[in-house]
């Protein structure tokens, strides 16, 4: 599901007071008529990101010496830039803008984000469920929000969130309900994979479920504990491991647990089983994507070469899919 997200307001008027404008004067937007700077920033415009044609922008309206000295160094602009947003040199430097159009030019566009749904329809008709972690963190002095999960978690449900469904073909729910279905999604990516198990729930399929989810400690941040654990109970989870992270000395992750139980990892493969994985694309999912290979070199008494080849082969017969970003 897309979500159109919202900037937040404080920011805004930050932005709009510092960049010298009243909250009421028209500005451009990326599609239709001009708006007022209020909603072109808060609706249309990203202003979580600093961009460099930003950043340049900033430069050619200041004289400030300092920004003139980041400008002109490579590594210093880089560093600058990371983890900034758009107020960041406004307040630094005491950018002025001369006319609305000077600020919002350099911009993007507020872009929707995707977020994997996680209910079936069978099992709430009309309803869609999402799974959201609340992004926040400190940086540079300032207090940086998630753009779409603050919006989502602080919205007071005044107006309707606007939102749209898109289709990834490339990850579903094997039809057939008797396959084997190994699920590894830590964190918020275990969002499809409560969808997935409420679907076959739903269908009463007959093949075994096996989840593996992590996150950093069980006492707060076990999502769906209760409806897992009925699970458990009932037979539709076969199998069920967690890697809480910090809950011991040494930390411990979803792709150790795939190595420790290699042989039945490997076995379930064996039976047709397929591998979904959800999650951060930059290291979980290639950790996991290593621990599998290590499995199937383990259990399958295969050289590294013979692994990589039967990984491929699942690849090749959509029996490993994933949504990661």
């Amino acid at each position: 599901m897309g979500v159109f997200p919202e900037n937040n307001v404080k920011l805004v008027d930050e932005i709009i007071a510092a960049a010298g404008f009243g909250p009421d004067e028209l500005a451009p937007v990326p599609h239709g008529k001009d708006q007022q700077l209020f909603d072109a920033l808060r609706f249309h415009y990203d202003v979580s990101v600093l961009t460099e044609p930003f950043l340049l922008a900033c430069g050619r309206l200041t004289k400030h010496p300092e920004l003139k000295k980041i400008i002109a160094d490579d590594e210093k602009r880089k560093a600058y830039l990371s983890g900034r947003g758009l107020v960041y040199p406004i307040v630094d430097f005491n950018v002025k803008f001369p006319t609305t159009e000077y600020l919002v030019a350099p911009l993007k566009a507020l872009n929707p984000r995707l977020y994997s749904i996680s209910s079936s329809p069978k099992a709430h008709p009309s309803e869609v469920h999402l799974t959201v972690g609340k992004v926040t963190y400190d940086l540079h002095g300032r207090k940086r929000l998630g753009v779409c999960s603050t919006y989502l978690a602080d919205h007071k449900l005044d107006r309707p969130v606007k939102v749209y469904m898109h289709s990834n073909k490339a990850f579903r729910l094997a039809e057939n309900n008797d396959v084997p279905a190994i699920m590894i999604g830590p964190g918020t990516g275990i969002a499809p994979f409560r969808a997935f198990l409420e679907e076959r729930e739903a269908r009463g399929a007959k093949g075994k479920n096996w989840l593996f989810f992590g996150d950093q400690h069980q006492a707060t941040d076990f999502l769906y504990e209760e409806q897992i654990t009925a699970w458990m109970k009932n037979g539709l989870l076969t199998r069920f491991d967690t890697a809480f992270s910090r809950d011991q000395e040494e930390n411990i992750y979803v792709q150790n647990r795939i190595v420790e139980h290699a042989e039945e990892f490997y076995a379930w493969l064996e039976e047709g089983g397929y591998i979904y994985i959800c999650g951060d694309a930059s290291r979980m999912a290639k950790d996991v994507d290593k621990a599998i290979h290590k499995a199937v070199e383990i259990a399958g008494g295969k050289s590294e070469d013979e692994a990589k080849a039967y990984v491929e082969a699942l690849k090749k017969a959509k029996r490993y899919l994933r949504d990661v970003h």
